[in-house]
C-alpha cells in the first residue's frame, strides 16, 4: 500500500479537487492501485491464496467436530515459552548485582524492556523516567465495580533506565511526496517521536575480533510538501500480521536490534541455555539487561522471521537425489509428538508434528523421486526408491546373540555373518567394481537367507520374529545396495543431525507452547542448514530478522553464500 492511514486522514473531497491537473492525476493513479490491492487481500481466504483453513471466517465453513477444551488441563502460564504476568521483575539473583549506573548495590536493574517512545529533542536521552513515578499501592475497588483491564491506577510501577551513551542518531525522513512524488526537503522535517535500538556488532581491533554493544537512537517525523502541501509521515518498517504467531508483531520499533537477537538466538538454541542463564550471561558479559520474557520473544520472532526460508528448503528436498529421515519422540507440555530431520547433503529441515503419514507427505512434497534412507517406519514404504539403515538391524541381531533363548542366539549370529559378508563385498565393489552385479553374485544366498527369516516369521520368541518380519516386510529396500553399492548403509547422516537436538530435548524437557514448538524447528533447520554449507548463522539470521522487520522477503540462502 503507497498510503498509509495518517495519509488517507489528511485527503478529502475539497482539498483533491483544488489540486492541479497533473498531480490530480497521479493521486488518481495512487488511489486506484491502492484499491486495487486493498480488494484483493480482502478477498484472500484460504481457497485462493496460501493461507490456512483457520484463518478463515468462521461462517464461511461448518467444522465436523468441535474440540472441548478441558479446562483443568489447560498448562499454567509459568512456563518458559510464554510470557509471564511478572516476567519483568529482574531474577532474585540479579538483585545483588551492582551495575555500573548504580551505587547502591542492592537495588536491581529495572526490567521493562519495551522501548518507550521519547521526543527527539531530548537533550540527555540517556535516561529514560520509569513509566510510573507514584508507588503507592492502589486502593481497592467497591464492590459493586468492575475492576478496569491492564494497570491500576496508583499501583507500582516499572521503568526502564537507559545507562548506556547513545553511539549514534539515525533520523528518517520520507525521501518524496506520497501524493505528488516530489522530493522533499530535509530542513523542512519536523521531528515526532523515537526509540531506542540496544543492538551487539562484530569489530576488529588490531586484528582481533570482539563484540561490541551499541545504543542507536531513532527519530521519526512528519516533513510537509513544497508543492501541494502533504504531510508525510515516516514510520518504522513492519512485517504484516500474521494469525499463526499470536501477539508477536515483528516491526523495527523495538529494543533488541537484529545481531543481538541472533546472539539470544545462538546462546538458546545452539549453546542450549535457559533463559535466565542467557540472561544472566548477557547482563554479567555486555551489562545488557533483558527479561525472560523479552528475551523469550526474540526467540519467537527469530522462527517468524525465517518461516518463509522453510518453502525454500522443501523444494530443495524434492529435487535430491538422496535424503536420509529420522525421528525421535518430543514434548509440548506432556503432549507426545515427534521430532522430525530430513538431511540431504545441502539441507537439514527438522519439524516437530505428529507421527503421522500426512506429515512425512508434507516434509518430502509430492515430487520426491530419489532415493530415500530411513529405519523401519512403515509410512516409509510409501517411496519408491527406499534404503534400509543396516546399523539398525545390526544392533537388533547382536542383541538376539546375547539374549537367553537359543533360537535367537542363533538367528542373531547367522544374521551377523551374513550381514558381515554382504558389507565386505559392498566396500570391495566401490573400491573396484565387479564384472557382476553383487545381486547375481550373491542370488542363492540370499534365497536362503530368505527361506531363514522365513523360518522364524512366526518364532515364539518376540524379538526374533520381529526381526525375521522386518527382513521380509522391507526385503528389496535392504538389498538394493547390492545393485547400486555407492549408496549409504547407514542413516547415521540423519542421526547425527538429531544428537545436538536430543541432548537440548534432555535439558528443557521439550517446549511448552505450539509457537515455541514451531519456532523450535524453524530455528534449527536454519542453523543445521548454514552449518552444512559452510556459512556462518548468525549474520545470515540477523540479516533475515531485519529484512523482516521491515517488510521485505527473507534472504535466501543462495544469498548468503554468495556474501560469505
Amino acid at each position: 500500500m503507497k498510503l498509509s492511514d495518517t495519509d488517507l486522514k489528511q485527503l478529502d473531497t475539497a482539498w483533491a479537487l483544488g489540486l492541479p491537473p497533473l498531480r490530480k492525476d497521479k493521486l488518481l493513479v495512487t488511489l486506484i492501485e491502492d484499491l486495487k490491492e486493498a480488494r484483493e487481500r480482502l478477498a484472500a481466504n484460504s481457497q485462493n491464496s496460501s493461507r490456512p483453513p483457520r484463518t478463515d471466517a468462521p461462517w464461511t465453513s461448518v467444522p465436523a467436530t468441535v474440540a472441548q477444551v478441558d479446562a483443568s488441563q489447560t498448562p499454567p502460564d509459568a512456563v518458559a515459552d510464554k510470557p509471564q504476568p511478572d516476567a519483568k521483575a529482574p531474577p532474585k539473583d540479579a538483585q545483588d548485582v551492582r551495575t555500573p549506573a548504580q551505587d547502591n548495590p542492592t537495588t536491581a536493574p529495572p526490567a521493562q524492556d519495551n522501548p518507550t517512545t521519547v521526543p527527539p529533542a531530548q537533550d540527555n536521552p540517556t535516561t529514560v523516567p520509569p513509566a510510573q513515578d507514584s508507588p503507592t499501592t492502589a486502593p481497592p475497588a467497591p464492590a459493586n465495580q468492575k475492576r478496569k483491564v491492564g494497570h491500576q491506577d496508583g499501583a507500582p510501577g516499572h521503568g526502564r533506565a537507559l545507562t548506556l551513551p547513545v553511539s549514534a542518531t539515525h533520523t528518517h525522513m520520507a525521501s518524496h511526496c506520497a501524493v505528488c512524488q516530489d522530493a522533499l526537503e530535509a530542513h523542512s522535517f519536523r521531528p515526532l517521536g523515537g526509540h531506542y535500538v540496544l543492538d551487539v556488532t562484530i569489530s576488529a581491533h588490531q586484528g582481533l575480533a570482539g563484540i561490541s554493544v551499541t545504543h542507536e537512537k531513532h527519530i521519526y517525523g512528519a516533513t510537509p510538501c513544497a508543492g501541494c502541501g502533504h504531510l508525510n509521515h515516516s514510520e518504522p518498517g513492519s512485517c504484516p500480521d500474521d494469525s499463526s504467531w499470536k501477539n508477536l508483531p515483528m516491526n523495527e520499533r523495538g529494543l533488541v536490534g537484529p545481531m543481538l537477537a541472533s546472539l539470544i538466538v545462538c546462546m538458546a538454541k545452539r549453546m542450549r541455555l535457559s533463559r535466565h542463564l542467557t540472561q544472566e550471561f548477557l547482563f554479567d558479559w555486555l551489562g545488557i539487561y533483558l527479561s525472560t520474557s523479552t528475551i523469550n520473544r526474540c526467540i519467537h520472532e527469530a522462527g517468524r522471521a525465517v518461516e518463509p526460508l522453510e518453502e525454500e528448503l522443501v523444494k530443495e528436498i524434492e529435487a535430491a537425489a538422496l535424503a536420509h529421515a529420522d525421528e525421535t519422540p518430543w514434548k509440548e507440555w506432556g503432549k507426545l509428538l515427534w521430532l522430525w530431520v530430513i538431511v540431504t547433503p545441502t539441507v537439514c529441515l527438522f519439524l516437530i508434528g505428529d507421527r503421522s503419514k500426512e506429515l512425512v507427505t508434507n516434509l518430502f512434497g509430492e515430487q520426491f523421486s530419489g532415493w530415500l534412507m530411513s529405519d523401519g517406519y512403515m509410512v516409509y514404504r510409501k517411496f519408491k526408491n527406499r534404503l534400509r539403515c543396516w546399523a539398525h538391524v545390526t544392533r537388533k541381531a547382536r542383541g538376539l546373540e546375547e539374549a537367553f533363548n537359543a533360537e535367537a542366539v542363533t538367528f542373531g549370529r547367522d544374521v551377523n555373518q551374513w550381514l558381515d559378508r554382504l558389507m565386505k563385498a559392498i566396500y570391495e565393489a566401490r573400491e573396484s567394481p565387479p564384472q557382476t552385479c553383487l545381486t547375481i553374485t550373491f542370488a542363492a544366498e540370499l534365497a536362503a537367507f530368505k527361506q531363514l527369516c522365513e523360518q522364524h516369521r512366526d518364532s515364539t520368541h518376540d524379538k526374533t520374529r520381529a526381526l525375521a518380519r522386518e527382513f521380509l516386510n522391507d526385503w528389496d529396500a535392504f538389498w538394493i545396495v547390492l545393485q547400486y553399492p555407492f549408496l549409504p548403509l547407514t542413516n547415521n547422516e540423519a542421526e547425527r543431525a538429531l544428537r545436538h537436538w536430543v541432548i537440548a530435548r534432555l535439558i528443557s524437557q521439550g517446549t511448552r507452547t505450539e509457537q515455541g514448538t514451531r519456532a523450535f524447528g524453524l530455528l534449527a533447520s536454519v542453523i543445521e542448514t548454514c552449518r552444512k554449507r559452510k556459512i556462518l548463522p548468525w549474520p545470515y539470521l540477523a540479516k533475515v530478522i531485519a529484512e523482516r522487520r521491515k517488510g521485505n522477503p527473507a534472504p535466501s540462502f543462495a544469498s548468503a553464500a554468495l556474501a560469505a
